[in-house]
């Protein structure tokens, strides 16, 4: 069984991606993970965005291991733990361009459709369910308003001590939505078939509630 979750960064996907794997037991897929450690391992190459075909070698070779230490997913790359790195504003933007390249989705296009394994799937990006995985059983768009995710990443990294500008942080999450859902590669659009969700106004509890009510009636509609 896949259950795929797609939407822009800051609408909580990553959070109810993780909850629900935990609570059904399946796998896991941050396939936004994998385009920044793209980002990471060209930043660290010391390389830049103009050899489209160099980016696409770095992304299918990546060294790269995810797992759960402590209830935490981490992801290891090169034996080193980046889980933290890859999350810097920085790296969001540069890998927001590194999605863009066609040669880039398509070097992982068949590493992210083997993290298919039973029991099933729960598969975390912006092009899951009509992409990667147009099978699925259960595809939930999850989206929020531009100025709640900025505030949301405000709050985050105001969380970690740091002095965050409001100003920066929204036009920077309008300029990646602005990337994303125009790309001509797999833009961020809801699949046809997707349970769409508005997460502005809602509690991840009560975005969590909706999905389950939603693979409870997949499972019963298969059980006839």
């Amino acid at each position: 069984m896949i259950i795929t979750v797609d939407g822009p960064s800051g609408s909580g996907k990553g959070t109810i991606c993780q909850l629900l794997a935990e609570q059904l037991g399946f796998h896991l897929l941050d396939s936004g993970a994998l385009y920044r450690l793209t980002a990471l391992a060209l930043q660290r190459a010391e390389l830049g965005l103009d050899n489209e075909s160099l980016v696409a070698d770095l992304a299918r070779e990546l060294d790269v291991v995810f797992t759960v230490v402590d209830k935490q997913a981490r992801v290891i790359l090169q034996g080193d733990d980046v889980t933290q790195a890859i999350r810097q504003e920085s790296i969001g933007m540069l890998a927001s361009n590194v999605a863009a390249m066609p040669q880039v989705r398509e070097a992982l296009l068949q590493r992210q459709r083997a993290f298919a394994e039973a029991p099933g799937l729960v598969a975390d990006g912006r092009d899951m369910g009509t992409t990667i995985f147009p099978e699925a059983a259960v595809k939930v768009f999850l989206t929020a308003s531009a100025e709640e995710r900025a505030k949301r990443r405000y709050l985050q990294l105001q969380g970690k001590g740091e002095n965050p500008d409001m100003a920066i942080i929204l036009a920077d999450i309008q300029a990646r939505d602005e990337r994303d859902c125009s790309r001509s590669a797999s833009p961020l659009i809801a699949a046809e078939d997707a349970l769409k969700i508005d997460s502005s106004r809602l509690s991840i509890e009560a975005v969590l509630d909706q999905v389950l009510m939603k693979i409870t009636e997949y499972r019963q509609r298969v059980a006839r």
